[in-house]
């Protein structure tokens, strides 16, 4: 064939594409079954694979309330209460219902697995049982023995040999290549949550593909991507031909999975519960395959909004069927749990997995992304209960629809399980079809992933810079031997000085430990079917995260504007500080100390992009620490700030617990100063208000008048809220 597109067969309905540019030469073989595609515009979507494009051309705006949504069906509430029972026992059994102790999982490992097969509309859990968590060895073996045996489980003999003698892991790789210097800085917590143990999470797959192209064209696509890889046998050539064959196996245990439940998702999927149900296997086979400490679901609600309002349209479909497909679908996704070890746990709080679904936004056209199902998504926290998975993030922007920000509002009100993220600010980066991963980080769907990199603690950094390296816990030498403060009182440029020394030494450490992670990560534990749902060359970001700001700012100015006189013990280390006289503290919008937060997360950003990072990706940063402040703090001793050893660190960018005592715009005032410019995965603030904190009796959030104040330039629009 001469043209770009053409009906070979209408049989079969082969459509025949030849890609231009870069991909010249190169044929495409869109196999479009039983009338996937019907009903829909065409474009560049039928060409290549191109979610976005699809989304564009077909998505239907909805400017409207709430008014429309469906409550749940009896369906619905009779298997959410099987579930609930089924979380009920799980919590009087210490938190863990069931644990698998010899299977280990794989896409395909478990046959079938039902809660009710009668009541489920959308079928699939992680293992046979629901609850029954997986056995996840590849990220580590110690680490999967540790979390059974903590629940009163014990792994099979025949596993931990296979995996011990002669299956080499991702944990056994690290500590092969680790330093003393990196197993110092992680024993003594200066470094603190590295994914060096299990899945490292924030790769999103664009699940959305499996039901718009089905499983046999995505294969078809990986296998001229590597027909047409590069031969000359370099190191990054050998490996991408390696991974591009393990996202074709992967995507074929993909179709084995959807033939376990008796399900054919080689083709496009031709309704609305087809579309649900192959995205839903999509990332159903992610978290069989890894155990990511966040694995987030993308950017799917506009997309299936596609499919259901064809159904409607078509009749073949109500509002309270629709419904029920996303209230089954966010089910499924709240029963998604993983066998954490202790350590974990204790990091972050409350069996989190990070299933974030992004909603809304504005496309770079103008038009707000909003659909009647974005309503239904937030509906489930009405028709199910409020849950803290998936983690509902709204795009937010000024020019979405009055109807959606009120409704967004009342449900923020009523479940206070909507996180908010400046979609103005991250448009302009990422476009408009990027998701959150975990809770901050974004990043373009299937385009762009993140190299997870858990978190430097600052605050501990600025004490080492105090005691020329030795921990002040532990009293060893953990950071580079140099003179220690001297005196009765701290001088700021003297601590200053050496703190920029000392987070210079840290960021060092810390890019090259991740780089050793991401490494054995890719060598041992791949993540072959998320990667699969990518384009063939995507865009790498390096994370990094602080812990500590607001401390290391208090402390700061503690030492500028007052006067700080160390306490030593018999050994000369610096254990403990008194503060004589009042310093300005972070959160009240007071420029003395807000600049010392801003220049430290810019002096750590510059320290960490002078490093090599692994795959030539690029360093972000974010300010975040979820819930994880709290074991930061117990790792941290006392602070220059009067904080107390083993007090937890403010969380993300929060000012410390009752230092803010300015009001509520104050505080978020100094949180907005911070320069995402230097912190582009992400600046958290976990902000609690009542209507009162904002000067009215009636008043909501999304107000106007608020709306209208940030609008004005009050704040530097850079904060998010979570």
């Amino acid at each position: 064939m001469s043209t770009s597109c053409g009906i070979v067969s209408k049989r079969t309905e082969y459509i025949v594409l030849v890609y231009k540019g870069r991909n010249e030469g190169k044929v495409m073989d869109f196999v479009v079954n039983n009338g996937g595609w019907d009903g829909f515009k065409a474009g560049t979507w039928q060409k290549h694979i191109n979610v976005r494009d699809f989304i564009l051309l077909n998505y239907t705006l909805y400017e409207g309330d709430e008014s429309f949504l469906a409550g749940p069906t009896d369906r619905t509430t009779k298997l959410w209460g099987e579930v609930l029972d089924l979380f009920q026992q799980e919590r009087e059994q210490g938190g863990v219902l069931d644990m698998d102790t010899s299977v280990v999982s794989t896409i395909t490992s478990h046959p079938a697995g039902y809660i009710d097969k009668d009541l489920e509309q959308i079928v699939g859990l992680q293992t046979d049982k629901p609850l029954k968590r997986s056995l996840q060895v590849f990220g580590g073996i110690r680490m999967a023995v540790q979390a059974c045996e903590t629940n009163g489980y014990e792994v099979d003999g025949d596993v931990v040999d296979i995996f011990t003698k002669w299956r080499k892991t991702h944990n056994q790789g690290v500590f092969d290549i680790y330093t003393p210097d990196m197993k110092a800085a992680r024993h003594a917590g200066i470094i603190t949550g590295l994914p060096d143990a299990y899945g490292r999470g924030r790769i999103i797959g664009d699940y959305r593909r499996v039901a718009l192209y089905g499983v046999d064209n995505l294969i078809a696509e990986k296998q001229k991507e590597f027909r047409f890889a590069p031969t000359r046998m370099t190191t990054e050539n050998m490996r991408h031909r390696e991974e591009l064959t393990e996202q074709i196996r992967a995507l074929q245990e993909l179709k084995e999975l959807g033939a376990i439940y008796g399900l054919d998702i080689s083709g496009p999927a031709t309704t609305a519960k087809e579309a649900v149900q192959w995205l839903y296997f999509g990332y159903l086979a992610a978290v069989k395959q890894q155990n990511g400490a966040a694995m987030s679901l993308g950017r799917t609600s506009t997309f299936l909004d596609i499919y259901i309002e064809r159904d409607l349209q078509k009749g073949i479909l109500t509002e309270e069927e629709a419904q029920e497909l996303i209230d089954q679908f966010v089910m499924k996704l709240r029963m998604v749990k993983f066998a954490r070890t202790p350590a974990y746990n204790d990091i972050f709080a409350g069996d989190p997995t990070w299933v974030t679904e992004s909603l809304a936004g504005v496309g770079i056209d103008g038009r707000p992304l909003v659909t009647k199902n974005s309503f239904r998504y937030l509906h489930t926290l009405e028709n199910l209960g409020t849950a803290p998975e998936p983690n509902m993030t709204v795009l937010w922007s000024t020019r979405l629809p009055q109807g959606f920000k009120n409704y967004c509002a009342k449900v923020s009100i009523d479940t206070s399980s909507i996180q908010y993220e400046n979609d103005d600010l991250m448009r302009v980066t990422h476009g408009d079809d990027y998701a959150i991963a975990c809770c901050v980080s974004s990043m373009r769907v299937g385009k762009e992933m993140q190299f997870f990199g858990a978190r430097a603690n600052l605050a501990k950094c600025l004490l080492y810079a105090i005691n020329g390296g030795v921990d002040e816990r532990l009293g060893t030498q953990v950071g580079p031997k140099f003179r220690a403060v001297e005196g009765e009182y701290l001088d700021f440029d003297d601590v200053w000085e050496k703190f920029l020394a000392m987070m210079n030494w840290l960021a060092e450490l810390y890019v090259n430990t991740l780089n050793v992670i991401h490494y054995s990560h890719d060598k041992y534990n791949y993540e072959s079917l998320q990667m699969a749902l990518h384009d063939e060359h995507v865009k790498r970001y390096f994370a990094t995260g602080i812990a500590g700001l607001s401390v290391v700012a208090d402390s700061l100015s503690a030492i500028k504007y007052a006067k700080v006189r160390p306490i030593r013990n018999e050994d000369g280390v610096i254990v403990d500080y008194e503060v004589e006289g009042d310093f300005p503290k972070y959160g009240n919008n007071d420029e003395r100390v807000d600049s010392l937060a801003v220049e430290t997360v810019q002096q750590f950003m510059y320290a960490i992009r002078k490093h090599h990072t692994y795959r030539d990706s690029i360093p972000t940063m974010s300010i975040l620490t979820i819930t994880s402040n709290v074991v930061y703090g117990k790792k941290t001793g006392n602070t220059p700030d009067g904080r107390k050893m083993g007090v937890p660190l403010a969380p993300g960018a929060n000012p410390m617990s009752g230092r803010d005592t300015h009001g509520a715009a104050a505080s978020l005032s100094s949180v907005s100063k911070l320069p995402f410019e230097y912190a582009q995965d992400g600046i958290s603030n976990t902000f609690t208000i009542i209507p009162n904190a904002l000067g009215k009796d009636d008043v909501f959030m999304g107000d106007l008048d608020l709306e209208l104040e940030l609008d004005a330039g009050c704040c530097d629009d850079t904060i998010t809220i979570e």
